[in-house]
């Protein structure tokens, strides 16, 4: 391994300059910190990171806690592209970021807390768990920076989706295409599945939609499966929907083939309407029609907010950031 001193003595100069120039110092004159700074990049030289955590009191790591429950991973339609933006964001500033290990069954495993604390993260990002899991509730509350993606927490910084303005959007647009019977199946219950349906309930009684309780139902997120059989039962109804709404456009698509298999075709028998903008969903036909959520923009705010809760803690406000999307029109919905 490459040393100061291995570089002091090709350059030179004494093991103190090279230090200088190493870590920007003015006293010394920037054709020498350059002419240092060239070797030691050639020479292979890595500052060492215990060292450089000792000076900093940091680590510049961040964590991030994922938990998907249908193990989709890093190939998630819409959390995917959030955490790549957090990841490309962090990076920008500096950050390296690591993944907690989420594996409750392997033996010897450490609490989320205690995984975060040994691998020194200077902050942590939670998304896509359940929030309710002491051990996430004992991260939240521990002394480490952490920012929240869709789920708040008192006195930590969330960064949202406008949630309530995008089902409005959708209901305002379902109505304007004629549709008043209209059914909803919501994800299962959490902040997020809370927000869209109270709008949800709230648009329609501000437009006079009446919403009978046969036409609310649940499937998990991502779930084709339940949207598949929930939809069957909206089909066999006496009087069933002229739109459905679903959970995510993921899950829109186990709707869609019930629909197929009852002979039906969109949107000329049945509208539907999914969430989130994924990008199959509006290139595939029917283009599904859907809210865009602001990814990238999701990504960048929870990056930013948790490292400046790391750098300037004293200055930066714990606060919730909304971030909207915008309505994709597609062609699943029929004008009636």
């Amino acid at each position: 391994m490459v040393s100061m001193k291995d570089i002091s003595a090709v350059c030179g100069v004494s093991i103190a300059t090279v230090s200088k120039a190493l870590n920007d110092h003015k006293d010394i004159g920037e054709e020498t910190k350059e002419h240092i700074k060239q070797v030691a990049k050639e020479m292979g030289y890595s500052p060492n990171s215990a060292a450089r955590t000792l000076k900093r009191g940091r680590t510049k790591n961040l964590g991030v806690l994922f938990v998907d429950d249908e193990q989709s991973g890093l190939t998630h339609d819409y959390f995917a592209h959030v955490l790549d933006s957090f990841k490309r964001t962090a990076e920008e500033r500096g950050y390296d970021i690591t993944f907690i290990n989420c594996c409750k069954t392997r033996a010897g495993r450490m609490s989320y807390l205690e995984h975060s604390r040994y691998r020194g993260f200077d902050g942590v990002v939670i998304a896509c768990v359940d929030f309710e899991d002491p051990e996430v509730e004992e991260l939240v509350r521990s002394d480490i920076p952490v920012v929240t993606i869709d789920h708040l927490f008192h006195n930590r910084s969330s960064i949202i989706s406008d949630n309530i303005k995008g089902i409005r959007d959708l209901v305002h647009y379902v109505y304007e295409m004629g549709h008043r019977r209209i059914a909803y199946i919501h994800g299962l219950d959490s902040a997020v599945t809370q927000s869209r349906l109270s709008s949800f309930y709230r648009t329609c009684e501000e437009l006079g939609v009446s919403i009978p309780s046969q036409y609310i139902r649940e499937a998990p997120y991502r779930n084709t499966q339940g949207t598949y059989e929930e939809t069957l039962k909206l089909l066999e109804l006496r009087e069933p929907p002229t739109c459905i709404f679903y959970p995510d456009d993921f899950s829109c698509f186990g709707g869609m083939n019930a629909i197929n298999e009852k002979g039906l075709k969109i949107p000329e028998d049945i509208s539907v309407v999914g969430y989130d903008g994924i990008t199959i969903a509006r290139n595939f036909e029917p283009r599904l029609t859907t809210i865009v959520q602001n990814t990238r923009r999701l990504g960048e705010e929870a990056a930013h907010k948790l490292i400046d809760l790391i750098e300037t803690p004293r200055t930066t406000l714990t606060e919730q950031i909304v971030v909207g999307g915008t309505v994709f029109k597609g062609n699943s919905v029929k004008r009636l």
